[in-house]
């Protein structure tokens, strides 16, 4: 699998986000509301990765955005949007590739804390993130748009 940099506004990006959407429906009922420019993925505040198969098929995302404080995030945040593979690439290591290019990236950019949302419906991806050293958030400190939503989960790490 080759990972790597693209914009959210790519069309490779574009046909993943459209499938990610459809999953959220499937899980949650509705697609995520996250409002998200592709100019916030863009370096040195950002970066969106695009993954691909050795058939050179669009296989997976990630990105991360610079967050400055309030609303639950703190200075230095990088905040990860779009986690994303593809049912037929799943299970071979590539989501946790993806993540660590990301952490990688953020540290280099300055940031000091990785910041993700997720939720319930997604077992799978909560156990990417415990098994790579994030912490779970109390209620109290949720941030982003679902914050207010009981299925809604937030998870931290230092960078």
């Amino acid at each position: 699998m080759d990972i790597v940099p693209g914009r959210f506004d790519h069309p490779d990006a574009r046909k993943l986000n459209d499938l990610v959407q459809a999953e959220y429906v499937e899980r949650y009922g509705a697609g995520d509301l996250t409002p998200l420019d592709p100019a916030m993925f863009d370096p040195p505040s950002g970066l969106f990765l695009l993954a691909y198969d050795p058939a050179e098929r669009p296989v997976g995302t990630g990105a991360w955005r610079a967050r400055s404080a309030g609303d639950g995030y703190e200075e230095g945040d990088a905040e990860i949007k779009r986690m994303f593979v593809v049912r037929e690439a799943r299970g071979q290591g590539l989501a946790r590739r993806i993540l660590a290019r990301l952490e990688e990236t953020a540290r280099e950019a300055g940031r000091i804390r990785m910041v993700l949302e997720t939720g319930t419906a997604q077992p799978e991806a909560i156990a990417l993130y415990e098994s790579s050293g994030y912490e779970l958030l109390p209620l109290e400190r949720k941030f982003g748009y679902y914050r207010d939503f009981p299925n809604s989960r937030c998870f931290e790490k230092p960078l």
